[in-house]
């Protein structure tokens, strides 16, 4: 009999997990000749979701949960998440329900029947959404695509099925600088994408602003693409064959203003201090890499509850 780990972060969700928890339970076990476990990661939430989770935990076997001692983000919830786990196949899963469970069942059909390694959902709309952040999150998956040579399309997230051969190659890659979606078209194997519409949150409020998103895009830049390092260079060959060219151009014309080489100082000040901030987020997360720090750390797990 198969197993299906459901890895879950958490972070403020006290709104929606009785619902997720409703929700989920009931689509797994319409599944014939499985069993499951719904793994929580609770990634120091400051509000009640512990206390909902250890309550979930003492009430249904199915249930667990590990609670990290501060935030540490959802890279490493999932991480901690795909670690703990014990299941032939793995699943991870927002608790706000905007990955609708439902979908389990396809998924599971597809990898444990159909030969694939992966079964993941692809959001096809954001409705919903504002108009800006749509924009944005298409460009950033776009220009993604084309740096990184890898499938990171719009609307491919983290709400996939995984295969244990598929997850431990992911639990092999231990960088503390973390980028999932990076991560799960860097071990390859076979996908298989489900379409679904953008599901409204069924309670509560995104934690993700503009802040968050941007730094979450700058991480999945730094640590999957070496062209902003190429592009440094061509724009470095270009200012120096214009400065030669507007060089020649004034002793020809007898240019003198003020202006315009004040203009060009600040420019070029500019542009350096730039290319100095570029070079500075490779040589910090090398650094952080160097210290070799835990990706998280624990605090209480429901074995505490035992």
């Amino acid at each position: 009999m198969n197993k299906i780990s459901v890895v879950v972060p958490c972070f403020n969700e006290e709104e929606v997990l009785s619902m997720f928890y409703k929700k989920t339970s009931e689509v797994l076990n319409e599944i014939e000749d499985i069993t499951y476990e719904l793994l929580f990661v609770d990634d120091g939430s400051k509000d009640h979701t512990k206390d909902i989770l250890r309550a979930l935990s003492l009430k249904d076997d199915h249930c667990e949960f590990i609670s990290f001692s501060r935030n540490f983000g959802k890279e490493a919830a999932m991480f901690a998440g795909l670690k703990k786990s014990s299941g032939d196949y793995v699943v991870i899963m927002d608790a706000d329900l905007q990955h609708p469970p439902i979908l389990l069942k396809e998924m599971y059909k597809a990898v444990s029947q159909e030969g694939y390694d992966c079964c993941a959902g692809k959001r096809v709309d954001r409705t919903g959404e504002g108009k800006m952040r749509n924009f944005l999150s298409h460009t950033f998956y776009k220009v993604m695509q084309k740096m990184c040579k890898m499938d990171m399309s719009d609307g491919c997230g983290d709400f996939r099925m995984m295969s244990r051969q598929m997850v431990d190659a992911i639990l092999e890659l231990k960088e503390y600088n973390r980028y999932m979606k990076g991560l799960f078209s860097f071990v390859g194997f076979d996908t298989k994408w489900i379409e679904f519409h953008n599901v409204q949150r069924v309670a509560g409020e995104s934690k993700w602003n503009f802040s968050k998103l941007f730094a979450y895009a700058l991480e999945g830049m730094f640590s999957f693409s070496t062209a902003p390092i190429v592009w440094i260079g061509n724009i470095g060959t270009a200012i120096m064959i214009s400065s030669i060219i507007m060089a020649i151009f004034g002793l020809l014309v007898h240019v003198t203003s003020m202006f315009h080489l004040v203009c060009l100082i600040l420019f070029l000040s500019g542009l350096q201090m730039l290319f100095v901030a570029i070079l500075g987020q490779y040589t910090t997360k090398d650094y952080m890499e160097s210290k070799q720090r835990p990706i998280y750390i624990v605090k209480e797990t429901s074995r505490n509850l035992s």
